[in-house]
């Protein structure tokens, strides 16, 4: 029977995949005839060309050929969406259209008799391309919906606004107004600035937040830049910044500036600040629990209260304290009133005055003790564990409802991203062209090898186009790094792995057989578990000998009178040691391990604590201290030890963003702090207080006798932000930190206890977080290790994220010539060049490619909650493939229960008050049920 290509059309233009009984050369001639009869029209079209005739032609010559499926047109209609109108672009080359099809660049002429028309498709496609990769950067950044731009204007302010240098002018905006605090008074005595300068400096940054506030009300537009919350907040706090700015100008003169404390606001916004952002929304959120928890806790400390003063107000032994006359007072403080009751309650419960607070009492009655252990193992015992108990189930819930909503947004990106990139004629896939045009806009410095790498990674089915449960997978590859193996037969004979030739250059090639050979050899060896226990057994002697060598030495000593023997010896192995990884691992995978790149730190200050101790260069001694921490290896033998030092590892970003956030209350609560209590404590202050003896600074020399008190307490002042900061990390502490609490109150009124215990409870609130972040880590790495069982064969393999991808070289010689036909004068096409070469050179006909990237807590928890978010087949199979706009929304249902896209709805969707008058000139079909996506909607394509 005679091959007919346009019977299987309809098919081919639904599925992107040939029908039954074709093969790949009837698949590539009925894919070729039906480009050469039609344009590669988009399927939402961002280029308004209404005027020009594109579509009715379009549409004509569809009919007139018969290429076009009802089916197809009625439910996957052309639409105009999002920022299309009156945008130039540089494409009026006149070029036609070309793709690839069954390694062969195949030509989509656009209208042979009117040139503009296929310049207006290209620049559809370019705006295409453009949006596309806004709404995957938005599924990246975690940025809601609702603030994508809208037309040309928004999105001139939103690209403008979204790049690195408007970033670094954000972040360094919020850190010029909270330097300042450095530079007016109170200011520290080194740094202290006039008025008007400070003044000057601060109406300069409070300008260019202004202006950065203007970019986003012209990319948001009025409506929603109001609906935003934070950018509200941030509004308001500049207008009164500003007014203060402006009237300390003018008077010349510093007055009470609380609203100073709000100045974190600014710095918290900017793109760099995410996570700190995010642990901010994870306290708020984690607030409701822990707030009815401290009622409790404060309801029974009200109890005690009442209780203690009952019974031992009336107690004549407590401290004594001195008035200025000099002459004893006997006065009951800790239970004497009621509010001395609620205070030394409050401060047991910190420990910070047990057992003072119960000596009085208990050498009175010896039961009174009763009174204090019951209120210590209710309140500190009980109520304590039990308020970090819900704030970690809470934490535990927000982060596992963070990871569902993130990855919910992701694939609801790709969602738009998907439908801005297919064709009218292939509405089911995206080919590498439409790929390339989006990555030429996602990663504009990524060469034209990684794209196409990056392409055939997503391309797990071999299809000729990538389909949407393939480029749902856009965000796991696209951080790969690659690089090509060679030699990769030579390397298996000898029962290597093929990774060991992986290099960085994206180009190994070895001078001599033999050498490869001898690397292979070299990586067996490394590998092997005798060579990693032997290293594991030096570095255990390493550390005794430290031990040892450090015991015997006596206080006269000196290192730079000579260089012990034994670190030469073992500095000397762990060389040999780090230049064998390096050789046979290669450079790329041996500093791709977290463990590799540790040793080498340690061997590299080692060395450089032998050339200080060789050369007497006493400054860098200290260089010396850090041999011991080479003993850290020896955790890597045990799998328990590692999952404690891998979580350990992978905190260290997140432990930074929290510490930053622990800062931003530092310096909140350090501007309240200065603006009250500043020059308030001095030597010798606090007289009238029970604490006035760690005030005192009494140096007095009389009939030759130096007398000397020093309590040193008066050096925790607020008389500058630095000194404020230290202040602050005692009181977080705890011990003793009524002290200063008490100096304070005795030198101001009682209301200054309410500052030092709502701080306390603030910090209390972030430190339980801190310990509900690490278990949650902690728990999360050991449920991890538990359900996925990876082989421990050999503890130093980190491999990652690892993709493999072969190409041949007919699939660089297409894609090469579909780059010289698109992009003619691209200088990433070198690339490829150099790929081409490497197979003349080899002699190969084909290149494998390995992609490798770090693990994320995101890859875990995907592996953790795969049974949670696995399609069912039979929930595809219900979902069907009539139409791209409602497929992912449903398979999105799928994926996911009801509660939590509901959940996603409420915090990244529009919400029905915040959408716009639908328009009803757009052609736009019956209102699905389902929540709409950009291009069933003409005025706004993000609804």
């Amino acid at each position: 029977m005679q091959f007919k290509p346009w019977s299987y059309l309809a098919s081919l233009k639904l599925t992107g995949t040939p029908p039954e009984g074709l093969d790949s050369k009837q698949f590539a001639a009925c894919l070729s005839a039906s480009m050469e009869s039609d344009d590669d029209v988009p399927l939402i079209l961002t280029w308004d060309e209404a005027n020009s005739g594109l579509l009715n032609e379009e549409t004509e010559r569809g009919d007139e050929t018969g290429l076009h499926d009802d089916r197809c047109c009625k439910e996957n209609p052309v639409v105009i969406s999002s920022y299309a109108s009156h945008v130039e672009l540089d494409y009026t080359d006149g070029r036609g259209n070309y793709d690839i099809m069954n390694n062969a660049v195949v030509s989509t002429p656009g209208p042979q008799n009117n040139r503009s028309q296929n310049v207006s498709l290209r620049q559809s496609w370019e705006m295409n391309y453009q949006e596309a990769a806004i709404y995957l950067q938005e599924g990246e950044n975690n940025d809601k919906f609702f603030t994508h731009p809208r037309n040309p204007k928004a999105l001139a302010a939103y690209l403008f606004a979204h790049n690195h240098l408007f970033y670094m002018m954000e972040l360094l905006t919020g850190l010029l107004l909270m330097m300042l605090s450095l530079c007016e008074a109170p200011a520290v005595p080194s740094l202290r600035l006039d008025v008007y300068v400070h003044a000057t400096l601060e109406l300069l940054a409070l300008v260019m937040v202004a202006f950065e506030l203007c970019m986003k009300l012209r990319w948001l537009g009025f409506h929603t830049f109001i609906r935003h919350k934070r950018t509200m907040v941030k509004t308001c706090v500049l207008l009164l910044q500003f007014v203060e700015a402006i009237v300390v100008l003018v008077r010349q003169t510093s007055h009470l500036r609380v609203t100073r404390a709000l100045r974190p606001i600014f710095l918290v916004d900017c793109r760099y600040c995410g996570a700190v952002r995010r642990n901010l929304r994870q306290i708020f959120q984690s607030l409701p629990p822990f707030i009815d928890i401290l009622l409790l806790l404060l309801f029974f400390m009200v109890i005690f209260a009442i209780l203690g003063f009952c019974l031992f107000s009336t107690n004549t032994t407590d401290p004594v304290y001195f008035l200025p006359d000099f002459n004893s007072v006997f006065s009951p403080q800790y239970f004497s009133t009621l509010e001395n009751s609620l205070v030394s309650l409050f401060v047991l419960l910190t420990t910070a005055n047990f057992p003072d607070v119960m000596m009085p009492a208990y050498s009175k009655n010896r039961w009174s003790c009763v009174f204090f252990i019951v209120y210590l193992s209710i309140e500190l015992y009980f109520i304590m564990n039990l308020l970090l108990a819900v704030v970690f189930d809470t934490f535990n819930g927000v982060e596992k409802m963070k990871f569902k909503s993130l990855l919910l947004h992701k694939r609801s990106a790709v969602d738009h991203a998907f439908q801005l990139l297919v064709s009218r004629q292939r509405p089911m896939g995206v080919s590498l062209k439409q790929f390339d045009g989006l990555m030429r806009f996602y990663r504009p410095r990524m060469s034209a090898r990684d794209r196409f790498l990056t392409y055939k990674a997503l391309n797990t089915s071999g299809a000729s186009m990538l389909s949407l449960q393939d480029f749902y997978k856009f965000y796991e590859v696209i951080g790969l790094k690659w690089k090509v193996i060679t030699f990769a037969f030579a390397l298996a004979l000898h029962g290597c792995s093929r990774h060991v030739a992986a290099e960085n250059t994206g180009l190994t090639t070895f001078h001599t057989q033999r050498f490869s050979f001898s690397r292979a050899r070299i990586n067996l060896l490394v590998k092997s578990k005798a060579f990693q226990y032997t290293m594991y057994v030096v570095v255990a002697i390493n550390g005794v000998w430290i031990l040892v060598e450090t015991y015997s030495l006596n206080s006269g000593y000196s290192w730079s009178k000579s260089v012990p023997w034994s670190y030469i010896v073992f500095l000397t192995i762990y060389g040999v040691e780090v230049l064998l990884k390096l050789t046979g691992l290669g450079p790329v995978t041996y500093f791709s391990s977290g463990w590799n790149l540790f040793d080498f730190s340690v061997t590299v200050f080692a060395f450089l604590g032998l050339i200080a101790l060789a050369f007497n260069m006493a400054p860098f001694y200290f260089i010396v201290v850090l041999r011991p921490l080479q003993l850290l290896r020896l955790f890597k033998i045990k799998q328990r030890y590692r999952n404690v030092l891998d979580t350990m590892f992978e905190l260290f970003p997140r432990m930074a963003s929290l510490g930053l956030t622990l800062i931003i209350f530092y310096y909140s609560f350090a501007i309240v702090g200065m603006e009250f209590f500043a020059d308030v404590i001095y030597p010798n202050c606090c007289n009238t207080s029970t604490v006035a003896d760690s005030y005192k600074l009494i140096n007095d020399t009389s009939a030759n006798k130096t007398v000397l008190e020093d309590g040193y307490y008066y050096l925790n002042n607020f008389n500058n932000i630095l000194s404020s900061f230290v202040t602050l990390f005692e009181l977080t502490v705890v011990n003793n930190w009524y002290i200063t609490m008490e100096g304070v109150t005795s030198m101001t009124s009682h209301w200054s206890r309410l500052y030092f215990m709502t701080f306390y409870i603030v910090t209390m609130v972030v430190m339980t977080i801190i310990v509900a972040f690490i278990l949650d880590a902690f728990l999360f790495r050991m449920n991890y290790s538990r359900k996925n069982r990876e082989p421990v064969d050999n503890p130093e393999d980190e491999n990652g994220i690892v993709f493999e991808v072969e190409v041949s070289r007919d699939e660089v010689l297409a894609t090469f010539e579909l780059y010289k036909q698109t992009c003619p004068g691209l200088s990433s096409l070198s690339s490829l060049t150099r790929v081409l070469q490497a197979m003349d050179k080899g002699g190969h006909s084909s290149l494998v490619y390995l992609g490798r990237r770090s693990r994320t807590k995101s890859d875990l928890s995907m592996k953790m909650y795969e049974e949670e978010i696995q399609v069912r087949d039979s929930r595809n199979d219900a979902v069907g493939h009539d139409c791209v706009q409602t497929s992912s929304l449903h398979l999105l249902y799928a994926l996911f229960p009801q509660e939590w896209y509901a959940e996603y709805s409420r915090e990244s969707l529009p919400q029905p008050d915040q959408s716009p008058e639908p328009d009803l000139d757009s052609p736009v079909s019956n209102p699905s049920p389902l929540p709409q996506l950009n291009s069933q909607t003409g005025h706004h394509s993000i609804n």
